[in-house]
């Protein structure tokens, strides 16, 4: 019987999240350029963890949600979910009616796009 110890569990579990952060560093440059020119990888990388622990207090926790959670980081700011000029995004990440955190990001998205088209005009 194979035994996998919680310490060999916490190593695949951080090398999992070092391959998760190298993909999302590269993401992010390829998505935002210039704001990730200026802050510098290492702050890249921090603001990645940052949202990693962010997200993950609103149940969002799939590779693609958390990259999408990051990506909203990186057009609304650091911290988004607690702007009291952004409620609407505060209600949908809170809101215990949306059973899935995908659908949660999907309906963020949606008010994102929606609140830029409305600009627009």
């Amino acid at each position: 019987m194979l035994v996998i110890r919680k310490q060999q569990m916490d190593a695949l579990s951080q090398v999992v999240m070092d391959t998760f952060e190298d993909r999302m560093v590269a993401h992010l440059y390829d998505t935002f350029p210039e704001k990730c020119a200026e802050m510098g990888e290492s702050s890249v990388r921090e603001d990645i963890q940052y949202g990693v622990q962010r997200s993950a207090q609103y149940g969002i926790e799939a590779e693609r949600d958390v990259c999408r959670y990051i990506d909203v980081m990186f057009v609304l700011g650091r911290d988004f979910d607690n702007d009291p000029s952004l409620p609407k995004i505060r209600a949908i990440l809170i809101d215990q009616n949306i059973k899935y955190a995908r659908t949660r990001m999907d309906t963020i998205f949606e008010l994102i796009v929606e609140d830029d088209a409305n600009e627009s005009k």
